[in-house]
């Protein structure tokens, strides 16, 4: 796709506009830039990942040895649910909104999101909601205890640490469902003259079907949560058998919420990859279309696989069954990706810098996770899996070597265009040696814990699952002190300075966002360029 621009003030070198937006703190207040706003989000993002990460080193922590070392079963308790909702609604979830924000305008040639107020909103409802999750810990009885999927009667029976947690979900989940509804019209409205939807970027494209899971399931969790609400202060019953409800229903509605919401984490991950393997095998994506019509079909088939989380409830054989074919088909379009991805690489010429490592390495880890998550699909397997650490390794192998290796990668791709600067490669390079080495040591142990019947979210374990804790714990400081590592020695100084960042970085590179200055202006696309 050949871009030009048909205007000398495409991007307004010509005009500067560093006049007419504030500076300081209402700057930042106040901002309807979409840079600005997907800045904010990623910083968000970044600090709750380094707080969820502190939870993380606690409960490794406390299962370093066997026994009760520091902390009592019910702060443990506390400590893996919180350690869940943070990472998912306060880390992975607002940082791909802010490559979103960042990155969706600059593709597409717009000049910003659609609707630029509610953007800052939507932004500004995140930070007091993640302050009544950490407030929660303080409040009589502590945080909620329940996990992070907060079964009933659990979660109806904890005290008000429980009803923040509530507060904070549905302030999340408002964020999530105004940012959706601005990237869908964004992207279906404002696409520069001449970019048909199959010419968009595959960033793009994710994004759009990421959106319209959001804007499905966001009201599902709403509902669930606000029912437990009801149940716990207003004399309702939905989820206390005692008045004729059903716990299960719980988890029925929690899940047809909670399996797209893991496809909502992963789907942006594969447009990220998408757009960095072409630019550093040098060659197009291989199955474009294909590419395209696999990410429709795994949000499709997300809504009809929920209850594969339930195979120990009771649940009728053919129901096992069903929900065991269904997950076992999401494989189909997934595998469409990987073999995509690998023939893209095929016989291109590529180089391995620091994007291309975490996509390469985002490929292989991802590909076990979701090997372990075909294994836990067959009910017979998984009856024997559920709640065991087996379940904890297959899921963080998604999520942590899946989302948050992308978001690196998408950071050290874009990182040079937000910044104007690039990062130091060598350092960028032992960052991801240094991830991926250390969560391998952190949660390829757990697989083998699981099979041999390790529980998950218990605070004390018997002497024979001494060694592979030990390893894990080990393992997850490191995994930790690489990300601190990251922040000091990467993030902050290729903010600061250092080389000056190209227009466009990398030679292989394509796409609208390569046209524009680094760092990226204030005001981009005032024209709309011509897509040829």
């Amino acid at each position: 796709m050949s871009t030009t621009l048909d205007h000398a003030h495409g991007h307004d070198q010509g005009h500067d506009h560093a006049h007419d937006h504030p500076h300081g703190f209402r700057r930042w207040l106040f901002a309807t830039n979409h840079k600005d706003i997907g800045s904010l989000y990623l910083w968000f993002s970044f600090v709750m990942l380094l707080s969820g990460g502190v939870l993380a080193l606690m409960i490794r922590t406390e299962l370093f040895q066997p026994g009760l070392q520091y902390f009592n079963p019910e702060f443990f308790n506390q400590l893996t649910t919180m350690h869940g909702l943070v990472m998912v609604f306060g880390a992975i979830m607002p940082a791909f909104v802010g490559f979103a924000n960042w990155m969706i305008p600059l593709q597409i040639g717009a000049s910003d999101m659609a609707f630029a107020r509610m953007n800052n909103f939507s932004f500004w409802l995140l930070p007091p909601a993640a302050l009544l999750l950490a407030g929660s810990f303080f409040v009589p009885g502590g945080a909620t205890a329940a996990g992070w999927t907060l079964y009933a009667p659990l979660s109806t029976q904890m005290g008000p640490g429980m009803d923040m947690g509530i507060f904070a979900m549905h302030l999340m989940g408002a964020s999530s469902i105004m940012g959706s509804i601005n990237i869908v019209v964004t992207i279906l409205n404002m696409r520069a003259p001449g970019m048909t939807l199959m010419k968009m970027p595959m960033f793009c494209w994710t994004w759009l079907i990421t959106a319209y899971l959001l804007i499905a399931v966001m009201p599902v969790l709403a509902g669930a949560i606000t029912m437990t609400l009801t149940d716990r202060h207003f004399g309702t019953s939905f989820f206390n058998a005692a008045g004729g409800g059903d716990p299960v229903m719980y988890q029925h509605i929690f899940w047809f919420f909670g399996h797209p919401e893991v496809y909502i984490m992963i789907l942006p991950a594969f447009g990220i990859v998408s757009q960095i393997l072409p630019a550093f095998a040098r060659k197009p994506l291989f199955g474009y279309a294909s590419m395209v019509y696999a990410t429709a079909s795994i949000a499709i088939l997300s809504f009809i696989v929920w209850a594969h989380h339930m195979f120990t409830t009771g649940m009728p054989v053919t129901s096992q069954l069903f929900f065991m074919y269904a997950t076992m088909l999401i494989a189909v379009p997934t595998g469409v990706k990987v073999f995509n991805w690998v023939a893209t690489m095929w016989k291109g010429s590529m180089t391995f810098e620091t994007p291309m490592l975490f996509s390469v390495g985002f490929i292989f880890v991802f590909t076990m996770g979701g090997f372990t998550g075909l294994i836990l699909a067959v009910t017979p397997i998984d009856i024997q899996l559920q709640d065991t650490y087996y379940v904890v390794a297959h899921f963080h192998y998604v999520l942590v070597a899946g989302s948050l290796f992308a978001l690196f990668a998408g950071f050290y791709y874009w990182g040079p265009k937000w910044t104007g600067f690039m990062y130091n490669e060598f350092l960028g390079k032992m960052h991801f040696w240094l991830s991926l080495i250390t969560f391998n040591i952190t949660f390829f142990p757990m697989h083998f814990l699981g099979l041999a019947g390790m529980p998950r979210r218990y605070a004390d374990y018997p002497a024979q699952f001494t060694d592979f804790n030990t390893i894990a714990t080990i393992g997850a400081f490191g995994f930790g002190l690489s990300q601190v590592f990251f922040l000091f020695f990467v993030v902050l100084p290729s903010i600061r300075g250092g080389k000056k960042a190209a227009d466009k970085p990398w030679d292989g590179a394509e796409g609208l966002e390569w046209t524009v200055p680094s760092p990226a202006p204030f005001h981009t696309f005032e024209t709309p360029p011509l897509v040829k």
